[in-house]
């Protein structure tokens, strides 16, 4: 029933996965204090290195784009140097890994980068408190500058290429969930009235731009994006957000991108303006390769490929409480339930 996730996949004339399943980016705040990884995070990813692709934790494009504690970076020469271990470790053991690119935007905090302000599309603040550390406060971002967005899309075209020189196979941008790319393509934080904001192509411009400019540093093939149309997290709901992904999933299917993943915690979810389910929206359209993501067990995310709702299956926690996922599953063996005591160590 499973035998589908099994199966060779071949992203593209460059990169082929031994199987369907991807192990999710999954933040864990591990890093030293420099944002360099660890030796253990080596061991941590390659112990889950039979996964067809791992995308890596969130990985910070430069030091205003902190927002958590112990996240690591991908902007000095000791990061790269930190990626390559993990790399290494992984293709040792015959895996591939991509970096997934992240800037918080209006989630960072300054506390972190011992800067004054932090910016996103617009002043618009999120509400509450950094998880890990409840004593700091969201502040009120400043709105980006269109030079400081041009500096922005180089950084992240700099962070793809440092990524390359660390040993990653590709890229996944990070456009979801609530953080700076994602910030620009909904209502709610972008309030921008020049060519970022109002209309569904200038809500859209930033994210195509990051796009191409890392597609110019290190290809297409090597070039990932994750979206959130339906998942709003630090988010709240507007209707008029499926104009603009209306508008940028078709300009998306022109590039040729490794992949296309869906930011969502919860498959099952369904939005009224999507018209159901956030994957099923997608899928509608956008025709090239797509991976799932959101609750999924092995027997339901074998059903969605099956039944093409998408390509790949991505997995989240039971992937940190079961680094032997792959031979539990194939061997129909039980997995461990997670539960968020597994989170204070790598395992």
């Amino acid at each position: 029933m499973t035998d589908i996730l099994f199966q060779p996949y071949q992203l593209n004339s460059a990169i082929s996965l031994q199987n369907r399943v991807l192990m999710a980016p999954l933040t864990r705040c591990m890093a030293d204090e420099d944002l360099v990884p660890t030796e253990e995070m080596a061991a941590y990813y390659a112990r889950r290195a039979d996964t067809g692709l791992i995308i890596s934790e969130a990985t910070i494009i430069r030091p205003d784009a902190q927002g958590y504690p112990n996240t690591p970076g991908l902007f000095t020469n000791e990061q790269v140097t930190g990626w390559r271990k993990v790399t290494d470790a992984v293709h040792q053991k015959g895996g591939k890994i991509f970096a997934q690119l992240w800037h918080t935007g209006r989630v960072a905090h300054p506390f972190f980068f011992s800067g004054e302000e932090v910016i996103a599309p617009s002043a618009e603040a999120v509400e509450g408190t950094v998880p890990r550390m409840r004593e700091l406060t969201y502040i009120t971002p400043t709105p980006a500058t269109v030079a400081q967005i041009e500096e922005l899309i180089h950084d992240y075209a700099q962070a793809a290429a440092n990524a390359i020189e660390a040993g990653f196979d590709g890229v996944e941008i990070h456009g979801a969930n609530g953080y700076l790319i994602d910030q620009f393509l909904h209502f709610d934080s972008n309030k921008r009235v020049d060519q970022y904001g109002e209309t569904p192509e200038n809500m859209s411009r930033f994210a195509l731009e990051v796009v191409d400019a890392i597609a110019d540093q290190i290809g297409y093939h090597r070039t990932a994006l994750r979206l959130s149309p339906g998942a709003y997290f630090n988010m709240q709901p507007d209707s008029r957000d499926k104009e603009v992904f209306d508008y940028l999933l078709p300009e998306l299917e022109k590039r040729d991108l490794a992949f296309l993943h869906i930011g969502i915690f919860d498959d099952q979810m369904t939005f009224e303006h999507l018209g159901g389910r956030a994957s099923d929206y997608v899928r509608s359209r956008y025709n090239k390769t797509l991976v799932g993501v959101g609750g999924f067990t092995p027997q339901t995310g074998a059903e969605a490929i099956q039944s093409d709702r998408f390509d790949l299956l991505a997995i989240g926690r039971p992937l940190i409480a079961n680094p032997d996922y792959i031979e539990r599953v194939k061997n129909h063996q039980p997995l461990v339930e997670y539960s968020e005591e597994m989170l204070s160590s790598l395992v």
